[in-house]
């Protein structure tokens, strides 16, 4: 078991307070704090108190790191990245591949010779990338396309002329038919839609009209940001969540999401794999978008945790990944499962021990515990754990939470 040094992402999008204030660092920063990530993606490796990178760690021995199951299952490597994300500017609008999409598209960028750094290239690695993020502040997110009659109501009100080609997209052919249509528009013409939306939108708001008045209010928000940009358009048929500190949402491959505001705790799939949609100054891929997004529309659902032995945990339905909340007063618990684990403290200070002896983590530290290892803890402390679903076994006894 050993405590991890963790690298910090500086998006122009970040939080200069969140992250820093997390980790005991002048608030608010020189510049934004957008991520902090702690696992083994091999783009920005944690590195172990005894100074190895965690990828390095798991590859010299990965059964005692990872354990038979979780080996068996996903290879050499720690399947999930956990991370920190804070928001306060909006992220691009994005989604994930599916496995079999990655691990086509990965192979053919690597036959062309794309340098894994190019600002053009789209695949980093052939792995898929659904997430969960639990909010620990009030999140914005607009996740998922809402229900196709609702989209159409939302575009209609606008009563634009400049719409009315979307709206009869949707209306005739759906989203696969409405989605394209706006992203393979040409620069004037985008430039004059979301011109005309933006101010239609805002008028609504001011007039305080409170039919779609989040969704307008975004709009007119992020047009004024991303001024032409056809992901204002989309962003009127994408479904506006709201989520309330501890409540999570899932995002599975194809999902069409870009976080507004706030900050999280996100856990993931080990990927870097982001097609990127609209909402961005960087490389947007419109065929591999096209080929990755779901097309489905409805309402996606907010998680809410189940209580049981061991915390708050917030079930999904992929095997990479599993986290639970954890809270733990002064007589210790057990966090043992057969899978590996990263524990993140941010609050208080928790007490690990284990056969070896102890790691003690403040605000803003994290640990990495081998799997199947017994490991107990005490606080006063707030704990994220991610570890592996086909290793989550319920803790030996139970936590307040």
């Amino acid at each position: 078991m050993w405590q991890m040094t963790n690298a910090v992402r500086h998006y122009p999008w970040g939080s200069r307070t969140v992250i820093p204030e997390l980790l005991g660092e002048p608030s608010p920063a020189d510049r934004p704090y957008a991520e902090l990530w702690m696992g083994a993606h091999p783009a920005q490796p944690s590195v172990l108190s005894d100074g190895r990178p965690l990828d390095a760690a798991i590859a010299a021995d990965p059964e005692g790191m990872l354990g038979d199951s979780v080996q068996h299952r996903f290879g050499d490597r720690l399947p999930f990245l956990m991370k920190v994300l804070a928001a306060d500017l909006p992220l691009s609008l994005q989604a994930h591949p599916t496995t079999a999409q990655a691990q086509v598209g990965f192979a053919a960028e690597e036959a062309a010779g794309i340098p894994l750094d190019d600002p053009t290239r789209t695949f980093k690695d052939p792995y898929h990338k659904p997430e969960i993020l639990l909010a620990i502040t009030p999140v914005e997110a607009l996740c998922g396309f809402r229900p196709i009659a609702e989209s159409l109501h939302c575009l209609a009100k606008l009563q634009l002329a400049e719409l009315m080609p979307t709206i009869a997209a949707l209306a005739n052919g759906g989203l696969r038919a409405a989605i394209p249509q706006l992203l393979a528009l040409s620069e004037r013409r985008r430039e004059s839609l979301v011109s005309a939306v933006a101010a239609k939108a805002a008028s609504f708001v001011a007039a305080h009209d409170p039919e779609f008045i989040n969704t307008y209010r975004w709009a007119a928000a992020l047009a004024e940001t991303y001024p032409g940009d056809p992901g204002v358009v989309i962003s009127l048929m994408c479904n506006h969540l709201r989520l309330a500190p501890g409540e999570a949402v899932f995002l599975p491959a194809g999902n069409l999401h870009a976080y507004l505001s706030g900050a999280g705790v996100e856990v993931m799939a080990s990927s870097d794999n982001v097609l990127r949609g609209g909402l961005t100054d960087k490389h947007v891929d419109l065929a591999a978008l096209i080929e990755v997004l779901d097309f489905t529309d409805g309402r996606v659902p907010v998680i809410h945790p189940v209580l049981g032995r061991g915390g708050l945990r917030y079930p999904t339905p992929v095997r990479d990944f599993d986290l639970t909340r954890v809270q733990v007063d002064v007589e210790p618990g057990v966090l043992t499962t057969s899978g590996p684990q990263v524990l993140l403290c941010t609050e208080g200070t928790a007490v690990l021990g284990g056969p070896d002896g102890e790691v003690v983590l403040q605000k803003g530290q994290s640990a990495f515990v081998p799997a199947g290892q017994l490991v107990t803890a005490c606080g006063p402390t707030i704990l994220y754990r991610a570890t592996t679903a086909s290793a989550w076994t319920p803790a030996q006894r139970d936590q307040r939470t």
